[in-house]
């Protein structure tokens, strides 16, 4: 085993932890709506099935976007779904609907605005590869998961085979089998297995399963072959357990010692001061003066109010 393989998985060097946004942007409509990822998105809903719980008090999905895999989580009586783009969750909103089953949290993943041992389940979807800290991301899941919740995170596998056979015949720098998280565009990273279970088993999670995902995610397959064929032969090689894909579900156990008994209700707490907040009309404060905006039926703690 390598060095860097025997200890906790280091944090990247980063002089703050960027977030990036995507408020206004055509994400719904250019990236899932042309089409041209209707393969992804059946091979990761066949994922998503298949390591979600049967049934669930309480699910935080975080990286909702514009609730795209929302529906998915049906067997829960409460989702909060959240995002840090508000466009989006706007769009969430008018998807899914203002009923009591869904609240709409604006957040920031390193500073979640929830009391400890909120939840039962998380999901962390095509959300990892834009964390420059994903250590501390998992971390902070884990002190609002309750203990024994599920946690089901997908990430970027950088030891995928396209790059393993690009590394092979010097098409590709980067070897796929570094351990630290490669950025092979600002704030784009792939994670090599390793460091992820590292990460997870620090932060206090037990992995149950993983499931590797879009091997097919080639250009020539997709215009070639229809989308279900596609999805079926993945949901055949998924089975596998060959952690070669572009993409890798994992369901995850909160383990810890000291982990809480699931609370009755949801509280939230300030993202800054990690106090309970009393609502106001259309706001939130704490006992120390922040005070947050409900926006429209959002709850949104990205920032204070002045």
């Amino acid at each position: 085993m390598p060095e860097s393989e025997k200890h906790a998985p280091p944090s990247p060097s980063h002089p703050e932890r960027a977030i990036i946004d995507y408020e206004g942007s055509t994400y719904e409509t250019d990236f899932w709506g042309s089409g041209s990822r209707e393969y992804e998105d059946r091979a990761e809903r066949i994922a998503l099935r298949h390591l979600l719980p049967k049934h669930g008090h309480r699910l935080l999905e975080i990286g909702a976007g514009y609730g795209r895999l929302t529906a998915e989580y049906h067997a829960f009586e409460h989702i909060v779904v959240m995002d840090y783009s508000l466009s989006h969750l706007q769009a969430a909103q008018n998807r899914l609907g203002a009923t009591p089953r869904f609240t709409y949290v604006a957040a920031d993943v390193y500073r979640l605005p929830f009391a400890a041992a909120s939840f039962d389940a998380v999901t962390l979807i095509r959300v990892l590869h834009h964390l420059v800290d994903a250590p501390a991301a998992l971390q902070e899941i884990a002190r609002v998961s309750c203990r024994g919740a599920c946690f089901i995170l997908e990430y970027a596998n950088a030891r995928n085979l396209k790059a393993m056979l690009r590394y092979a015949f010097r098409r590709q720098s980067t070897s796929p089998y570094r351990y630290e998280p490669t950025e092979f565009v600002t704030l784009n990273f792939d994670f090599h297995p390793r460091y992820i279970s590292d990460a997870l088993q620090q932060a206090g999670f037990q992995n149950e399963s993983k499931r590797p995902v879009s091997f097919l995610r080639l250009g020539i397959l997709k215009r070639i072959f229809p989308a279900a064929w596609l999805a079926a032969f993945d949901a055949l090689l998924q089975t596998t357990g060959a952690l070669y894909s572009p993409s890798i579900f994992t369901r995850n156990r909160l383990i810890q010692d000291e982990a809480l008994a699931r609370a009755e209700r949801l509280i939230f707490t300030c993202p800054s001061c990690h106090v309970p907040l009393q609502r106001e009309n259309e706001s939130w404060r704490c006992s120390t003066g922040c005070r947050y905006l409900i926006r429209d039926g959002i709850h949104d703690f990205r920032e204070q109010l002045s």
